[in-house]
C-alpha cells in the first residue's frame, strides 16, 4: 500500500511537470538542459520531466509603460520637464528572453535618451507645436534597437511638457500681449469699417438728394412747358374763334363796338388816376379815327389770313 502511494505521488509529479497549459496571448520559453529548446504556444503542451523547464513566461498583449519624468534641454537652452507613456508588445519571445537581461528597463532607458535627443534639436515653441513629430521620432529610434530584444514599439505619447515658472510667466505675458494686439487690430478695423459705412451712406444720400432735385427740376420744367403750351393753344384757339366770329355777319360792327368800349374804359381809368394828366383831343372825331384805324388793321390782318 505504501509503495503504491509512493508510485502514485511520483506519477502525479511526472504528469504535473510534463503537462503544461499556456493561456491565450501568452508564450512560454522552454529550456532543455539549460539550452533554449522551444516556445510553447497557447494550449496544452507536453514536456520531458526533469529535462525540460519553463524558463520564461511572456505576455503577448500590448503593454503600456510609464516613462519616468526627466529634464530635457531644447535647442535654445531652455529646460523642459517631460514625461510620457510608451506602448510596446513582445513579438519574439525567444529574443525577449535572451536578447536583453531586462527588456523593460532597456526600452525605458532608450525612450528617455531618444526623447532628450529629439527635443534637443527643437526650439521651445516647436516642442509645443510638433508633439506628433516628437512622438514619431522617438518610436522610430526605439523600434530600431528593440528588434534585437524581441519587442515591437507601437507608439509613444508625451503626457506633459512643463517649462520653468519664469518661462511660463513669459509665455503668458506674450499670449496676453498677442491677444491685446488682436483686440486693438479688431477695434481699429471696426472703426475703419464704421467710417467707410458712414462715408458710403453720406455719398448715397447725396446722390439720392441730387437725383431728387434733378427730377424736381425736370418735372417743374415739364410743367412750365406744358403750361406755356396750354396757354398758347388756348390763345390760338381764342384767336381762331375771334377771327371766325368777325367773318360772321355783323362781326365787324361788334368788333368796332368792343374796341370803342375798350377805348372808353381806358380813358376812364386814366382819368380816375389823380396823378395822371389827361389831355383830351379837341376834336373827338380823332377818337373815331383811331377806332377806324384799328378796324382797318384788323381787316388787313383778316385779308392776310385768308
Amino acid at each position: 500500500m505504501t509503495i503504491a502511494l509512493v508510485l502514485f505521488v511520483i506519477a502525479a509529479i511526472f504528469i504535473a511537470r510534463s503537462l503544461k497549459v499556456v493561456p491565450q496571448q501568452h508564450a512560454w520559453v522552454v529550456e532543455r538542459l539549460g539550452k533554449y529548446h522551444t516556445t510553447l504556444t497557447p494550449g496544452l503542451s507536453i514536456l520531458v520531466p526533469f529535462v525540460d523547464k519553463v524558463a520564461y513566461k511572456h505576455s503577448l498583449k500590448e503593454i503600456p509603460l510609464d516613462v519616468p519624468s526627466q529634464v530635457c534641454i531644447t535647442r535654445d537652452n531652455t529646460q523642459l520637464q517631460v514625461d510620457g507613456i510608451l506602448y510596446f508588445q513582445v513579438t519574439d519571445p525567444m529574443r525577449a528572453s535572451y536578447g536583453s537581461s531586462n527588456y523593460i528597463v532597456a526600452v525605458t532607458q532608450l525612450a528617455q535618451t531618444s526623447l532628450r535627443s529629439v527635443i534637443g534639436k527643437l526650439e521651445l515653441d516647436k516642442t509645443f507645436e510638433e508633439r506628433d513629430i516628437i512622438n514619431a521620432q522617438v518610436v522610430q529610434a526605439i523600434d530600431e534597437a528593440a528588434l534585437n530584444w524581441g519587442v515591437k514599439v507601437l507608439r509613444y505619447e508625451i503626457k506633459d511638457l512643463t517649462p520653468p515658472k519664469e518661462i511660463l510667466h513669459a509665455m503668458q505675458s506674450q499670449i496676453t500681449a498677442e491677444r491685446e494686439k488682436r483686440a486693438l487690430i479688431a477695434a481699429s478695423e471696426g472703426r475703419r469699417q464704421e467710417q467707410i459705412n458712414i462715408a458710403t451712406g453720406e455719398r448715397e444720400a447725396y446722390i439720392a438728394r441730387s437725383e431728387g432735385e434733378k427730377q424736381s427740376i425736370i418735372n417743374k420744367a415739364q410743367g412750365e412747358a406744358a403750361s406755356i403750351t396750354a396757354v398758347a393753344d388756348a390763345t390760338a384757339l381764342a384767336i381762331e374763334r375771334i377771327a371766325a366770329a368777325i367773318r360772321q355777319p355783323g362781326g365787324e360792327q361788334a368788333v368796332q363796338l368792343k374796341v370803342a368800349e375798350r377805348a372808353v374804359d381806358a380813358f376812364g381809368k386814366v382819368a380816375a388816376d389823380a396823378t395822371t394828366t389827361l389831355i383830351v383831343p379837341n376834336n373827338m372825331s380823332e377818337v373815331s379815327g383811331l377806332i377806324a384805324s384799328a378796324m382797318r388793321m384788323m381787316q388787313s390782318g383778316k385779308a392776310g389770313l385768308s
